[in-house]
């Protein structure tokens, strides 16, 4: 049960991070949790992820482009679609996760600079001093995709182990054709979403926010 407890642990402390210490990780602690996060399962083993730690220069130019894009108000040109509106009780949840964001750093609702500021600082990556892009092969599937996230999981949860702050970034795969370019990543590979980490800033607004989770009575049926 100890070991459980442990798991338990991690996933309660775990959080999207949205405010990070300019101070880089250590390349020995990054190469450790990404030797676990390497240790993901997947369907038939075909392991079917690609990894990009951005950091320094790069993560700066990076971060400069896809600002210039976003406030020429560029619609991102994802590798892989985002989902679309989302419906029912599926869109309350992310109204209320807004909701807590927004109340904790001061913006209001009628606040449009403000609450643009706040969705561009996505581009920023939070101040992380480092990015994990995840990738997948151009042949991927739904299958591969769901593989990609549990390797996605497995980082968080060994950055949180490792004592550091996490967010996974949808946005982070936005203005693809510009990342690849920049990054020179290949055109075979995917990019699916981005892990900005680093070492959490507790002192941000931010630091407190982190929406409910659903219940095990809401979310599973138990058949027998």
């Amino acid at each position: 049960m100890q070991s459980l407890d442990e798991i338990d642990r991690l996933a309660s402390v775990r959080r999207s991070v949205r405010a990070f210490k300019p101070d880089p990780v250590p390349q020995d602690i990054i190469k450790r949790v990404l030797d676990i996060t390497l240790a993901t399962p997947s369907n038939c083993n075909v392991q079917p992820w690609h990894i990009h730690i951005v950091s320094g220069d790069a993560l700066q130019r990076l971060s400069k482009a896809m600002l210039e894009q976003a406030r020429a108000g560029l619609t991102p040109d994802h590798d892989i679609p985002e989902a679309g509106p989302y419906p029912g009780r599926f869109r309350e949840r992310q109204i209320d996760a807004a909701k807590r964001l927004f109340a904790a750093t001061g913006v209001a609702r009628e606040d449009i600079a403000a609450r643009t500021a706040s969705i561009l600082r996505n581009y920023v990556f939070f101040d992380a001093p480092h990015l994990a892009l995840f990738c997948v092969p151009d042949w991927a599937g739904e299958r591969e995709l769901a593989d990609c996230g549990q390797a996605m999981q497995s980082l968080m949860f060994a950055l949180t182990a490792a004592g550091l702050g996490s967010c996974p970034q949808g946005a982070a795969g936005g203005y693809a054709a510009t990342t690849h370019r920049i990054l020179g990543i290949p055109a075979d590979q995917r990019i699916l979403a981005g892990i900005s980490f680093g070492y959490a800033d507790p002192d941000h607004p931010s630091a407190g926010v982190k929406p409910p989770r659903a219940s095990v009575e809401e979310m599973v049926d138990f058949h027998e």
